[in-house]
């Protein structure tokens, strides 16, 4: 919830939340869009007591005298209530309707589709669009960038055992040596101790053999996230909505192949996107609040501008079939899972 005073920027104005704050909360009504008073009621917490609901391109109040003076900016600058940050993050990528789905690739990962209605899918969380009447699915995963952070820092990182720009550059490279499939290893990149939908699943590295180097982990560990992204998606095309591209933003895009592996694993396009598409996401909502854009298309179009289109290797997408389905015995075994108190 977002109170009048958040970060000390607001001068005037009242508290207020949007809908993907909102139903954070498991309090909101997805359908009406209101707060769900069956709920409140149970949890005999009165509906008084919830901030308003407000668009996400609200304008919400202005920026304090004190912090302006400060900043050297002018006083009453409004301020846009905005978004959650992935559900911002699939508005900066551009994605407006059916089809495509926002990646966020940072140390998590969290993936965004539009939906006209709520999917009947358990797993699959869903939020209002920050634009418009339709909805954005979410389902995510714990440790992505972060399984790759691991390991850079680990084999990479030299002495300091904390892995550079240029290091990353080296993983990426090596790892595009290496054949599809990482002769047989399989990564299961959960090293958060649990997955979101799975809390006793754990990491894992399988098929290792003395011939193997740093470079075909490496690979590994690109491909398991890029499996249990494929999985990801199974669940958006279950539900009745199939995905058509994947656009990537956040610093893990700046690996090339990952990209293409993200690619030829899902069997999608896979297009990146410049810079932090969710600080665009909310510079487009504070655009369309104050009314510098007309609507949202415009400001998609002044705003939005994907890379080039990569395209899947249909020889590497039959490899990965098969070590998909590899992958997917490998994360149902009881392994490795937690049991008890281990």
């Amino acid at each position: 919830l977002q109170p009048r005073d958040w970060l000390g920027l607001t001068l005037t104005g009242e508290a207020a939340t949007d809908g993907t704050h909102a139903a954070a909360t498991l309090l909101y009504d997805l359908h009406s869009r209101t707060w769900a008073t069956d709920l409140l009621e149970a949890m005999e917490i009165p509906v008084e007591w919830m901030p308003p609901l407000r668009a996400s391109s609200a304008v919400v109040g202005g920026l304090r005298a004190a912090v302006a003076k400060r900043l050297g900016l002018q006083a009453d600058i409004p301020v846009v209530l905005g978004g959650a940050d992935s559900q911002a993050c699939a508005l900066g990528a551009g994605v407006l309707a059916p089809g495509p789905v926002s990646e966020m690739a940072g140390s998590s990962t969290c993936l965004n589709a539009v939906v006209p209605e709520p999917l009947a899918i358990l797993n699959v969380t869903h939020y209002p669009h920050v634009v418009g009447s339709s909805y954005t699915t979410e389902t995510g995963i714990n440790t992505s960038g972060a399984a790759v952070t691991w390991l850079a820092d680990l084999l990479y990182g030299g002495r300091a055992g904390r892995a550079r720009s240029k290091d990353y550059e080296r993983l990426d490279a090596e790892a595009h040596a290496v054949a599809p499939g990482s002769d047989g290893v399989l990564v299961i990149p959960a090293l958060g101790d649990g997955e979101r939908t799975d809390p006793t699943l754990r990491g894992a590295v399988t098929g290792l053999s003395l011939r193997h180097d740093r470079a075909v982990i490496a690979r590994a560990v690109l491909e398991g996230v890029a499996y249990t992204i494929r999985d990801q998606l199974e669940l958006l095309r279950a539900g009745g909505a199939p995905p058509t591209e994947l656009r990537i933003s956040g610093g893990d895009s700046r690996l090339t192949t990952w990209n293409q592996i993200k690619a030829d694993v899902t069997g999608l396009p896979v297009r990146t996107i410049p810079g932090d598409a969710a600080v665009t996401g909310v510079a487009m909502l504070a655009g369309i609040g104050i009314g510098a854009y007309r609507d949202v298309d415009e400001a998609a179009t002044r705003c939005v501008r994907p890379g080039p289109v990569i395209e899947p290797d249909p020889a590497s997408r039959a490899r990965y079939d098969e070590a998909s389905s590899r992958y997917r015995d490998l994360v149902a075994a009881s392994v490795v899972r937690r049991h008890g108190t281990d």
